[in-house]
């Protein structure tokens, strides 16, 4: 019982991260698209907890939900915020 719970919550937790990459891939205001990536990464993070590896979880919050996405949003700060056609 206790590992069909673990899978389900699981399965729904790549599933949010999935709709996210596809909302991200047709975005095309940059700002919206680094805040849908640190959901996407936090999402697989929360995978990461489930699938109970916590010393990399540690990490990856700590890259790609913190050092990432302040990187990028510099980045776009020194460019503009709309990607053209």
């Amino acid at each position: 019982m206790f590992l069909v719970l673990h899978l389900v919550l699981l399965s729904v937790v790549l599933g949010a991260s999935f709709v996210t990459i596809f909302l991200l891939v047709f975005e095309k205001d940059l700002l919206k698209m680094i805040v849908l990536s640190a959901a996407q990464s936090t999402f697989y993070a929360i995978a990461l907890y489930i699938l109970m590896v916590p010393d990399v979880v540690l990490a990856y919050i700590a890259v790609a939900v913190g050092i990432y996405t302040a990187l990028l949003m510099f980045a776009v700060k020194k460019t503009e915020r709309y990607e053209e056609v």
